[in-house]
């Protein structure tokens, strides 16, 4: 997803000047993520849909031949899903799980397309767990390190557990605003290594469950 999104950030610096390719963050996406838990009650993966704001989905979409002007199908989205999807992995998908404290590792992406609807684009795919988890205490963040892309949860029905045990809860830890922030700091700034490789984190969507 980083490597189309820095190719159309080259387009978009040219038509909108240097300054923009200044700023932090490049691309806004408002996310939903569904907890989905098995039947004994273990975690086994999380299911996310981000929708890409406005001016990158113009940009994603220009160019792609379809059998209707301005309608986009599954099928015809399907190549610019999955090079989206493969190139998740490089990033560590934007979402990192603890489960009782301990970090765990994630299988690529499954179960995922575009879907184009009401003029917005979204990406919709399964992350399954490399094992599944029973925890008492889980969190689940998601956020881009770098900053290149803002999350922000949907207002509406951000997060939920499908599936899971009688009794587990979840809250919600929204990140405040950095945007002025990071506006003022040079791209490299931003870059790997540099000081504030991880700015992003600051501004973490912290989902956290508990389960008796």
């Amino acid at each position: 997803m980083i490597t189309m999104l820095r190719t159309l950030l080259a387009t978009l610096a040219l038509v909108l000047g240097a300054s923009a390719a200044q700023a932090h963050p490049h691309v806004w996406v408002t996310a939903t993520s569904e907890l989905l838990y098995a039947a004994d009650g273990s975690l086994t993966g999380v299911r996310h849909a981000w929708t890409f704001d406005d001016m990158f989905a113009t940009y994603a979409l220009q160019g792609l031949e379809t059998k209707q002007k301005g309608v986009y199908t599954r099928e015809e989205l399907a190549p610019l899903a999955q090079t989206n999807a493969e190139s998740l992995k490089e990033y560590a998908y934007f979402t990192f799980i603890k489960s009782d404290g301990r970090k765990q590792k994630l299988e690529d992406p499954v179960d995922y397309y575009l879907e184009y609807k009401d003029t917005k684009l979204t990406l919709h795919f399964t992350l399954p767990l490399k094992a599944p988890v029973k925890p008492r205490q889980l969190q689940v963040e998601v956020y881009d390190p770098s900053y290149f892309i803002d999350f922000q949860m949907a207002e509406k029905d951000p997060v939920k557990l499908v599936s899971a045990p009688s009794g587990c809860k979840f809250g919600l830890v929204r990140p405040s605003d950095g945007g002025t922030v990071a506006q003022t700091m040079n791209e490299q700034t931003f870059l790997s290594g540099g000081a504030n490789a991880n700015f992003g984190m600051n501004f973490a969507n912290k989902i956290s469950v508990e389960c008796p």
